[in-house]
């Protein structure tokens, strides 16, 4: 009688070398990941954010630690939604949004855009530079972590979270500007349509996208430790 062998293991895919749990680089940056909860505007976690924890390349994360550290010196601070997003998030909207019946949360982040059009208008598409590694999602704080007003809501799909939108008021435009200018300094590239989505200009993987999972068993092994050009200075 032949003997049938059980089917091997699929080995767990992990980051490359390169990438880094942002909190190991910089505890002080504040994170909420909004897509390993359902508070985002497809209603629940999505694929492939295991952990609630923000993955970065180790150039990105140590960028980031930089705009922190310039924004604490006037006395506010980062919030990290978003850094790495594997193919399945990506995937898992894309889904979403052809799913006409899903719009449960169309009044907090979409209230004023018809989800057919989502995809038209660039709100969603089927590759993310998050998938890079090297591009975050972030807002402004206190020092002591209240969020500061920046006009709109995280996600918002509409015209007004255009960074540069005409008809801001001057309490978020000034936020905006402070976000902007700090991680600019930093070396961060902001996208003109969404206040909050930043892209390190030399990204160490501009032509490729990952699918690893959002998890930190999916990270090496902490390797050479990553050396900040700067003391990280905390906020409490």
């Amino acid at each position: 009688m032949t003997e049938i062998s059980p089917p091997a293991e699929r080995a767990e895919p992990t980051a490359p070398a390169d990438f880094v749990a942002l909190a190991d680089i910089d505890p002080t940056i504040r994170q909420e990941m909004r897509y390993a909860t359902a508070h985002n505007f497809v209603g629940t976690q999505l694929d492939g954010y295991d952990d609630p924890c923000c993955v970065l390349t180790r150039p990105a994360a140590g960028a980031l630690s930089r705009a922190q550290q310039i924004l604490l010196r006037d006395g506010f601070a980062l919030k990290v939604y978003d850094g790495y997003r594997p193919q399945a998030a990506v995937d898992h909207m894309v889904h979403w949004s052809r799913d006409p019946e899903a719009q449960h949360m169309k009044s907090v982040f979409y209230p004023y855009v018809d989800k057919e059009l989502l995809f038209a208008d660039g709100y969603v598409a089927a590759r993310s530079g998050h998938s890079r590694g090297s591009t975050v999602d972030v807002t402004l704080t206190t020092s002591d972590g209240e969020v500061l007003d920046m006009g709109t809501e995280f996600d918002f799909f509409d015209p007004r979270s255009h960074t540069l939108h005409p008809d801001t008021e001057p309490v978020p435009r000034e936020n905006r500007r402070m976000l902007t200018e700090a991680m600019a300094s930093a070396g961060f590239v902001n996208l003109p349509e969404e206040w909050w989505h930043f892209t390190l200009a030399e990204e160490p993987f501009p032509d490729s996208y990952f699918g690893f999972p959002v998890r930190r068993s999916a990270l090496h092994a902490p390797g050479r430790p990553y050396q900040l050009s700067h003391p990280i200075r905390r906020p409490w």
